[in-house]
């Protein structure tokens, strides 16, 4: 008899039978087949055979876990065999991940995010070098662990593991949190307030505490979300505060006109007075001059609020102070002299830039465009979107959101900003719902999860890229592109039952604060399934580009029929998120995800097992979404032709970019019209890059023209400035 054993991590210690029966013992009890006298008799043939197979005088426990197996499968005891092997199985795969976890904690622990680790710099928010974002990253990779073994169904888990699909932000998977959220402060600001659990913030009195409020009520949520923040009614809902800081500034003015001319004028601004409302001011008979300070006042206030919001939202810290909230916000269509107010001075704050002159990063701006609201010479607001497109050409931002898009205007309601569609910056659109009661609302809502399938996988399978056909296997590719689809709605459906199981006193701001739709009918203890229906579930592609090449040879770009096969694809997956929707009566969508981290992991391990396909996997990237290749030479206007009608295709977010070289400052009639361009071929989100500068003494980011910082004055010398090409 063996005397002693070796476990798994190399100590050798005493040899005792009876944890083999105690083992054999649970797993008979488990399955109901026997109970510990039986396990005892079953224990003694395992030592017999143990002794005549195992010449090792000290044998490992896999060697008498093995024989373990043998016995109980040459027994009766079929069912505890098959339950003891998958025991078996099951604990093998948990040492394998905790190992693995192991060398992941390693490189968060040792290696250098800027240079070293994917890991460390798969979140551009996160300072992977900050003991808070390495303590950050220890968590997230655990919970994804714990996600993939104790959560996700094993298909499903594989699928993600191996590149079928990605699901996004799996770290939080556990935590139930939804992705994000379009608050409207508007109303939380009006109706008494809001409480981020550490006491009560009153209703803002002055266009300052209002900005001052909105970054806090983003931040605050960014705590309970796994996503970015939006604010889809900026101008609306700061343009109150701006009123409420004319008539105090009024009242302000009209006592010192007293005091200095010795009048009695009545002090008393009643709440229906707002910044420039011309014949209300006329009719009370003020001076002139106290009007045209008050109005200077509330001005430079407003300028220092927006100033204050833009410097807030690029310096203050969500997540254990690790992680700069992700925040977007919509404007440009409240034309009432406040909400215009706020629109001109938030453009403006944005052009100043940062202390040094920097481009802010945050928040990612969005200018809303409609006809007869800012598009036009005649409308409005026009200053505004001709002032959009200056301050664009300059530092990046606002990208451009268009109201006008067949899709978006179906919706549109005049007067009601609740009606007017709005994205979060990272292309995410929750617009339509199958629920009446918020179908076509944009403001409470947001996305609760998505998952993307890898497409272009699918197309080398099926494509002729690998030589093995000479015609592409449409049925085929379609088939398989059916399975992914329906394993991904499967996730998505487990998932939202995870979060829908959740309660509102778990997320006391997003839920207990009245934040998201509905939620203000909710006590503490209530469930959140009535509420989040309301959000959406979105299933995202990467790649179609590629995708085409390994099917056919060429992508969308470059011919006319790859064209064809494109929307055909596209078209198909919308198809099949519809019927999800009508089918589970919860709002399924497409989404044209965004290339991030994914469109690299995704080629990386379809490169290991296909190797290196022309056009599809020679690149360290997968194209973003339905985007034309980067490196394909195509003009401005030809993109967006052939971009647009994916817009209305992917109805749970998309966006065009155009690239523009040189300094588009000084061409702004070019800039509009690639902006117009977008408008009338029905895009419904775009952007324009172009170069941003960089000076790396003194930091200022943004276009350098000639030889000479326009921050600073050093000319650019022996050290270069940076010519940086926003991507």
């Amino acid at each position: 008899m063996f005397k002693r054993i070796v476990k798994r991590d190399g100590k050798i210690v005493k040899f005792n039978p009876e944890k083999i029966t105690e083992a054999i013992a649970s797993a008979g009890l488990a399955t109901e087949e026997f109970k510990y006298d039986r396990a005892k008799a079953l224990t003694e043939k395992v030592l017999q055979k143990a002794e005549e197979k195992i010449t090792a005088r000290t044998p490992s426990v896999e060697q008498i876990q093995d024989i373990v197996e043998e016995v109980l499968m040459e027994s009766s005891f079929k069912k505890t065999a098959r339950a003891y092997i998958r025991y078996r199985q099951e604990r093998s795969e948990i040492r394998n991940a905790k190992s693995d976890l192991m060398k992941v904690y390693r490189t968060i622990s040792h290696a250098d995010a800027a240079a070293d680790s994917d890991v460390k710099r798969s979140n551009a928010n996160v300072d992977g070098d900050s003991a808070m974002g390495k303590m950050l990253q220890f968590g997230a990779e655990g919970s994804k662990v714990f996600a993939k073994t104790m959560l996700l169904r094993p298909d499903i888990a594989a699928a993600h593991d191996n590149g079928d699909i990605h699901i996004h932000d799996l770290d939080f998977y556990a935590t139930g949190t939804l992705t994000c959220c379009q608050s409207d402060p508007f109303t939380m600001f009006e109706n008494g307030g809001f409480n981020t659990g550490h006491g009560h913030l009153r209703t803002p009195k002055s266009i300052g505490s209002y900005a001052a409020l909105a970054a806090i009520l983003l931040q605050a949520n960014q705590n309970e979300q796994h996503g970015g923040q939006s604010i889809p009614n900026f101008d609306y809902a700061m343009a109150p505060g701006v009123d409420k800081s004319f008539r105090k500034a009024l009242t302000k003015n009209l006592e010192k006109y007293n005091s200095f001319t010795g009048k009695k004028l009545d002090l008393k601004v009643k709440d229906s007075i707002k910044f420039g409302d011309d014949a209300k001011l006329k009719k009370a008979k003020w001076p002139t001059e106290v009007i045209k300070a008050s109005n200077e006042d509330v001005e430079r206030e407003t300028l220092q609020a927006m100033e204050g919001f833009v410097h807030n939202l690029n310096t203050m810290h969500s997540r254990a102070g690790a992680q700069v909230p992700f925040t977007s916000i919509n404007f440009g269509t409240d034309t009432s002299p406040s909400g215009r107010l706020v629109s001109k001075y938030l453009l403006e704050a944005t052009e100043n830039g940062l202390g040094k002159g920097e481009t802010p990063i945050f928040p990612i701006s969005i200018f809303k465009v409609k006809e007869g609201v800012n598009y036009n010479p005649e409308d409005p607001n026009y200053d505004l979107f001709k002032k959009s497109m200056e301050v664009s050409a300059k530092r990046l931002f606002p990208n451009f959101c268009f109201i006008d898009a067949p899709y978006n205007l179906k919706y549109y309601k005049k007067g009601d900003y609740r009606t007017e569609i709005a994205t979060m910056g990272c292309r995410t659109r929750v617009f339509a719902s199958i629920f009446p009661e918020s179908d076509g609302i944009v403001t409470g809502r947001g996305n609760l999860s998505f998952t993307t399938v890898n497409l272009v996988r699918i197309g080398i399978h099926h494509g002729i890229c690998t030589g093995e056909r000479k015609e592409a296997d449409w049925n085929g590719f379609y088939k398989e592109l059916d399975e992914k689809m329906d394993l991904v709605k499967d996730e998505l459906l487990e998932r939202f039952e995870f979060q829908a199981n959740q309660h509102v006193r778990n997320f006391p701001f997003l839920m207990g604060q009245g934040n998201w739709f509905g939620s203000e009918k909710l006590g503490p203890n209530d469930r959140l399934r009535d509420v989040i229906k309301h959000g959406t579930l979105s299933i995202g592609f990467i790649g179609l580009a590629e995708t085409l090449v390994a099917m056919v040879g060429k992508h969308h770009a470059e011919d006319e029929d790859a064209r064809e096969l494109g929307l055909d694809i596209i078209t198909h997956m919308r198809e099949k998120c519809d019927q999800y929707s009508k089918k589970y009566k919860l709002n399924f969508s497409l989404l044209a995800t965004p290339a991030e981290g994914i469109a690299g992991r995704f080629t990386k391990i379809d490169r290991k097992e296909f190797g290196e396909i022309p056009g599809v996997t020679d690149r360290d990237f997968y194209t973003n979404s339905f985007h034309v290749p980067v490196y394909y030479p195509i003009s401005a206007f030809e993109k967006i032709e052939l971009e647009a009608p994916y817009h209305d295709l992917c109805n749970a977010g998309h966006i065009t970019y155009i690239e523009l070289d040189g300094d588009p400052s000084q061409n702004i009639a070019a800039f509009e019209s690639v902006i117009r361009k977008m408008h009338d071929c029905g895009i419904g989100y775009g952007s324009v890059n172009h170069p941003v500068d960089r000076d790396p003494v003194c930091g200022f980011s943004g276009v350098i023209s000639g030889d000479r910082c326009p921050h600073c004055g050093r000319l650019e010398g022996d050290l270069p400035f940076e010519r940086i090409k926003n991507a």
